[in-house]
């Protein structure tokens, strides 16, 4: 709970010029403390006008006062500093995926900085020599690498500082030196911002062929939308079509049928008429007959005489009227008319017509 307290309590140990923790602080009259290089560096500005304030409460000195450092608090910070390690060890401790400090014994915690000069990785608390020292100060310290052999030189085991072009590869300076003298070389980064610009030309070359792949397959989903919206179209004009020419057919048929029943009607009645007239005549030349035949049985011969007329022997008007009846109900004008509109159905019915098109109209819709 107490190195809770000092871990919330640090923002007092801040310098109010650089906002920071306090690096060599001073103490000034007024009790604020500030770091070395901060304040002095603020003072250097008022030189020329010789009036000298406290950049947090603003009291003024005429004399450039003497700094005097405050050992005390600065072993306060450090001591602080160290705690703050030790305030949530679960956060700091390298885990799976962190890269863990070489210098930590025991359990190492995780490693911010990589320095490619000492080749080994650091935790804050370790690789604050080499912020702090000046014996540090020139070594090379890169982000976080996972896997430091990977930047060392396989034949002599230094860093690898130098990319040869006539190779492509990255060598040391012993190799540049030896086996690679004559060799095209330059600086990793030079390559790399080259390369970067090869790279970026192509993602933007592989941007405007997505761009353009895009809007085909934009303009494809519109072609299909058409061919969607111009088939639902077509099926309900040639539904209507259709149906109107069912409806004509079936008008057709039933007209046809109707003319086809009153002119039957018209020859059975007329038929029907001739066969009453027959059997009427049937009827009569019947009796005629039972009378002549009666008459041929008469014995007495003035009787046979008297009864007996030579008129009576004609039969009568013997010609039968001149009456014709027809089977063919249909004009031939009309039954062409009906095989030419039954051999378009059939031609209609064919897909020999629809095959012609399959492919040229979806060319035309894209």
């Amino acid at each position: 709970m107490a190195a809770a307290k000092l871990s919330l309590s640090a923002d007092q140990y801040s310098c109010s010029v650089c906002l920071e923790v306090l690096k060599e602080p001073v103490s000034l009259t007024c009790g604020h403390n500030y770091c070395l290089d901060c304040i002095n560096d603020y003072w250097d500005t008022a030189d020329k006008e010789g009036v000298y304030n406290c950049p947090q409460c603003m009291r003024t000195f005429n004399v450039r006062p003497e700094m005097n450092r405050n050992v005390m608090l600065k072993d306060i910070i450090e001591k602080l500093q160290d705690m703050e390690v030790a305030v949530s060890p679960s956060q700091q401790y390298a885990g799976p995926d962190d890269v863990p400090c070489d210098v930590c014994s025991g359990k190492q915690l995780r490693a911010v900085k990589t320095c490619l000069t000492c080749m080994a990785s650091y935790c804050e608390t370790h690789l604050r020599p080499h912020r702090e020292s000046e014996a540090f100060k020139r070594h090379k310290l890169e982000e976080l690498i996972g896997n430091i052999e990977e930047k060392l030189c396989t034949k002599h085991q230094k860093v690898l500082e130098i990319f040869c072009r006539t190779d492509e590869t990255c060598v040391c300076l012993l190799c540049v030196a030896t086996e690679h003298k004559s060799h095209d070389t330059v600086t990793p980064e030079e390559e790399r911002a080259e390369r970067q610009g090869h790279l970026e030309n192509s993602i933007s070359k592989l941007k405007q062929r997505i761009q353009e792949r895009e809007n085909e397959l934009e303009e494809v989903k519109e072609a299909i939308m058409r061919i969607q919206c111009s088939a639902v179209k077509e099926i309900q004009e040639l539904e209507e079509t259709f149906t109107s020419l069912l409806q004509s057919i079936e008008r057709l048929r039933s007209e046809v049928t109707g003319l086809i029943k009153d002119h039957e009607k018209r020859e059975v009645t007329k038929a029907q008429e001739f066969i009453l007239q027959l059997e009427k005549e049937i009827e009569e030349l019947k009796g005629r007959d039972a009378e002549l035949a009666q008459l041929s049985q008469i014995g007495d011969h003035i009787h046979f005489l008297k009864k007996f007329s030579f008129s009576s022997l004609t039969p009568g008007d013997g010609d039968l009227p001149n009456v014709t009846f027809t089977g063919d109900f249909l004009p031939e004008t009309l039954k062409k008319d009906l095989t030419d509109l039954k051999e378009s159905l059939e031609k209609l019915g064919s897909l020999e017509l629809l095959k012609t098109s399959e492919t040229s109209e979806l060319c035309i819709l894209i």
